[in-house]
């Protein structure tokens, strides 16, 4: 029952650079050594634990994907499990008596060898014929056996020392079940499960979470593909099928349309919550690995890094090393497209603003006019030149405001930022510096609740 058939290799494979992201978010953090407190407490996303751990870890051994899916006559379904494996690694030294004892470094020319655990990525590929997954489904046990490896290290042209690499055994299952709906049109909610089945158990009473990652299921997400036919989405789907989503159950796990706008045949079913159609940003130069990685300021530090840093960071990971190297080789050009890259324009032509004018010049906008827009507040219209009573409230302000409370001031200008929250611009009055600030454009804020219409003034 494995897979024949695949779905267009394309859209998968722009998922996959997606799901390499989401699989190595976190994998090693900024400044990249393993001597870091932050790298020592490592594997936040997707962890899934043998079912033994979950009571004393407080973590989870599953995970639970459903949505919804309209396939066409002889549709098959491609599913890929994705996750890595922890393997631990060690250090040991060579010496001249032929003995090799573990240590806790290993000082190389152009490294420093430490122990950590290195993530191996790890892949269950499924295909099926969606037909056959109607009713109780299929489960698919897997497993990856218990291993060891040693790689012999050397410097100068001669053995140093090497690196032993153990791997635990991990087994786990991928279970497919789908479910016809009632509805307008054919419909599919499919579930997808990914538990760790393995049968080791912690040290009575222990909550080693060390000794539980080897035997995890780390950073777990699943592609899936449709050969024929289309996946809905979860964030938005059509007004017929709204009812059916809200009633779809996901656990530690959240699906999203994957590969380019427009396809429906791929979806990315990630720890860590995307949106539909995600994209690695066109600026980005390579993977930091770090979580909420933001790629300037981490090659600017990176790049910063002593030299002994950077030996500790090329011998902690080959990917920490990768990260290295990447910084100190960004050219100029590269660096300045990492800054200040703008998504969120949008076309102010039809609003009466000619195609030189500038995004922000609120003459862009034509609804709106500081001058002259008035608000409603305690049934007075209150705009420029009104006078209004300071009542600073404690939710949004701090001491300096509080001292207003009760002054008097001018409304200079009403504002709307771009989540439509109303500001009032205000000189206090009785200020000596007002003026100043007024030909500055310097004002202080205050929302509409924050204020009351001044009493008028006896002539």
């Amino acid at each position: 029952m494995t897979a024949t058939a695949e779905v267009d290799s394309a859209p998968f494979e722009v998922a996959r650079r997606i799901a390499d992201a989401v699989l190595f978010e976190g994998y090693v953090l900024y400044p990249y050594r393993a001597s870091a407190a932050k790298n020592r407490l490592r594997w936040q996303f997707g962890v899934l634990v043998p079912p033994a751990f979950e009571d004393v870890g407080g973590e989870h051994s599953w995970q639970r994907t459903e949505l919804l899916l309209e396939p066409k006559a002889g549709a098959r379904l491609t599913v890929e499990l994705r996750f890595l494996h922890a393997v631990r690694r060690t250090v040991q030294e060579l010496r001249p008596d032929g003995s090799t004892p573990t240590v806790a470094a290993l000082e190389l020319p152009d490294r420093v060898l430490v122990p950590w655990d290195e993530g191996v990525e790890e892949r269950v590929r499924l295909s099926f014929p969606v037909s056959e997954l109607l009713g109780e489904g299929v489960t698919v046990p897997f497993n990856r056996p218990a291993a060891t490896e040693t790689e012999l290290v050397s410097a100068d042209g001669r053995p140093v020392g090497r690196l032993s690499r153990r791997r635990e055994r991990l087994e786990g299952a991928l279970r497919l079940a789908a479910v016809d709906l009632p509805g307008p049109y054919p419909l599919l909610r499919l579930t997808a499960e990914v538990l760790n089945t393995s049968a080791w158990e912690p040290a009575a009473g222990s909550a080693d979470r060390e000794a539980a990652l080897p035997r995890s299921l780390v950073a777990a997400h699943l592609l899936l593909g449709l050969d024929s036919g289309s996946f809905l989405s979860m964030t938005d789907p059509p007004q017929w099928a709204a009812g059916a989503v809200a009633e779809c159950r996901n656990l530690r796990t959240w699906p999203v349309l994957a590969g380019a706008d427009g396809r429906a045949d791929v979806v990315l079913s990630s720890p860590i919550i995307l949106e539909d159609h995600p994209a690695i940003a066109p600026e980005s130069p390579g993977g930091f690995y770090d979580a909420t990685e933001i790629d300037e300021i981490l090659a600017l530090r990176t790049a910063a890094l002593t030299d002994e840093e950077k030996r500790e960071a090329r011998g902690t990971d080959e990917r920490a090393g990768a990260v290295i190297d990447l910084a100190d080789s960004l050219p100029p050009e590269v660096m300045d497209r990492l800054h200040g890259a703008v998504r969120a324009l949008r076309d102010v032509t039809g609003d009466g603003a000619g195609p030189d004018t500038p995004w922000w010049d609120p003459g862009g906008d034509r609804s709106v006019d500081p001058g002259t827009d008035r608000v409603l507040i305690d049934g007075q219209h209150v705009g420029a030149g009104s006078r209004v009573v300071l009542r600073p409230g404690r939710r949004r302000t701090d001491a300096q405001d509080l001292f207003l409370q009760g002054h008097t001031a001018l409304v200079e200008a009403v504002l709307h930022d771009v989540d439509g929250t109303v500001h009032l611009a205000v000189t206090v009055e009785g200020d000596p510096g007002a003026d100043l600030w007024r030909e500055q454009g310097r004002f202080l804020y205050f929302q509409p609740d924050e204020v009351a219409p001044a009493p008028e003034v006896a002539p």
